[in-house]
This record gives structure tokens, sequence and C-alpha cells, in this order.
């Protein structure tokens, strides 16, 4: 094993220790705010440094997990903020942030956790931009069905945000990977970790920018967002076991379905509502990618140890 594959299994730790410093000296990091968007295009060309254009394709050619995960996206998520919300008590300022969270698109963490647990890349890329742009109308919709108030969308902004930050970087590393497969194949652990290095530092960053609204945030809110994260992690990877997907696959749809846009959730909150109603999504902001970070840790080590298994078995 390289000393890249050692450093990449312990993710989950750098991420604890990174959030755990951020959150007692928030200084150090939030004077980097500003290389968040930087640090997310140089993961998405790494990521993209790995895959191919027939990833893509066979994507294509196999819709029925893009449309599983969409659907839950948009039905377990919103359903699971209310039905928590309720649950827990919470006033109608953070039911409505709740509700927002649930009811945007997947995050594009989703695609970094994706790729670090092993699950099928392309096919976590394609449900996020199918969900980004269906939510251009689904997260209005869903609110007003759900808590009766009416928003409006940025609509172009999502979209070039999604198109700058995810498709090009993505697109540049497969035309990459196509010119220079066999020596980007070699160098894929330093990719990883180059990556891994770069979650953790915007993961430090986001804690530290939120670090003043954590602290005034209770207990029963922090419960709040860690159920909701869950439910959707759960209920995305048990719906697609139980629809006999593989394990890949069941993965990529848990990350999908239970890693948001939160920080869309915290802009329309801002902007149609209250600091108040931001505050779900701050929060959860800082905790799917420490959940997804520990998730994607224990999957990439279950791969690893069914691999060896293999292995041995097949020496034997």
């Amino acid at each position: 094993m390289s000393i890249f594959e050692r450093i990449n299994r312990l993710f989950p730790v750098w991420a604890i220790l990174l959030a755990v410093i951020a959150a007692l000296v928030p200084e150090f990091f939030t004077g980097l705010a500003g290389y968040i968007k930087t640090l997310l295009v140089i993961i998405m060309f790494a990521m993209g440094l790995t895959l191919t254009k027939d990833d893509f394709a066979r994507v294509v050619k196999s819709p029925k997990p893009i449309a599983v995960g969409v659907v839950l996206q948009f039905l377990v998520m919103p359903l699971a903020a209310l039905l928590v919300s309720k649950l827990l008590g919470l006033s109608t300022e953070l039911t409505i942030g709740m509700v927002l969270v649930g009811a945007t698109a997947g995050g594009t963490s989703s695609n970094v956790m994706t790729w670090l647990a092993g699950g099928h890349v392309a096919l976590s890329v394609s449900m996020t931009m199918v969900s980004t742009l269906i939510a251009v109308i689904a997260t209005p919709l869903i609110t007003l069905l759900l808590l009766g108030q009416s928003i409006d969308v940025p609509v172009l902004g999502m979209l070039m945000s999604i198109a700058q930050l995810v498709v090009a970087p993505i697109v540049l590393g497969v035309v990459i990977h196509h010119l220079l497969g066999s020596h980007i194949q070699r160098v894929e652990p330093a990719l990883a970790t180059l990556a891994m290095a770069a979650i953790v530092l915007i993961i430090a960053i986001v804690v530290a920018l939120n670090a003043g609204r954590l602290s005034t945030l209770g207990p029963i809110v922090a419960l709040a967002v860690i159920a909701h994260n869950g439910i959707g992690l759960a209920a995305g990877y048990g719906i697609a076991r139980a629809l006999r997907f593989d394990t890949p696959t069941s993965r990529t749809i848990a990350f999908e379905v239970g890693l948001q846009n939160s920080g869309l959730a915290v802009t329309l909150a801002n902007q149609f509502f209250s600091a108040g109603a931001a505050l779900p999504g701050a929060l959860f902001s800082v905790w799917h990618n420490v959940s997804g970070s520990l998730l994607a840790g224990y999957w990439k080590r279950q791969s690893a140890a069914t691999e060896s298994s293999t292995a041995a078995s097949s020496r034997g």
C-alpha cells in the first residue's frame, strides 16, 4: 500500500480533526473563504481525471438508477425534513429552513464522497445535474406544498454555478484522461489525496465561517439536522438495495439523496425568509460533509477488505 493510500484511509480522521480545530480557532480558516470555489474546482478536475467517456455512456444506457435517485431526492428529503421538524417541535422559522434543505437538489459533495467511497462517479454527477435542473421547478413547488410559501429560485445562477464548478472541470479532466490515460492511472492515489486535502480544507472553512452560528444552536436543532441527513443516507441506500441495485450504485444513490445543496438552502432562506431559517442549512453544510466523510471512509475500507479477501481466495 502506497503512502497516499494510507493517508486516504484516514480521511474521516482528518475531516473531524480539522473541523474541531476550525470550531475552536475559526480565525485560522475564515480568511480562506474566497478559495472554496477554487478548491471545489480542483476536486472536480481531479475526479474527472479518473473518468472516461465510457463511464457516462454506461449511465445513459441505464437511466433507471438516475430516475430512482432523483425521485427519492425530492420525495424522501422534503418529507423527512417536515416529519423531523414536527416530531421535535421546531419553530416555524426553523421548520422552513429544514424544508428548504430537503427541497433542494443534491450537493456536489455527493460526487466527491461517491468517488472516495468507490461508488459510480459518472452516475453521481449525472444525478446531481438532473436533480439541479429539476430543482428549478421542484424546490419552489415542494416548498409551496409543504409550507404554503412561494419562493423564486435563482435559475440562471444555479445553472451557471453547476456548469462552472462541476461540469467544466470534470469534462476537462475526462478529456485529459482520454489523452493521457496510462499516465493518469499511475497517479490516481495521489489525485485522491489531493482531493481529500481540498475537501478537508473546505470542511474546515465552512465550520469556521459558521462557528458563531453553531454555538448559538441548541442541541435540538443539531439533532434535527443529524436525523434528517441520516434518514436520507439510510433511505437512499436501503431502497436502492431493495430494488436490487449493486453495492456501488446503492452507495451512490445514498450520497445523492442524503447530501444536499444546503448552500442554496441558506441563500434562499436569507433572501426570502429570515436569518433564523438559514440556520438548519448552515449546520447541514457542516454536518453532511463530516457524516459523508465518515461513511465514505467506512465503505472504502469495506471495499478494500473485500478485495483483499477475494485476492487471497483466488491465490488459495
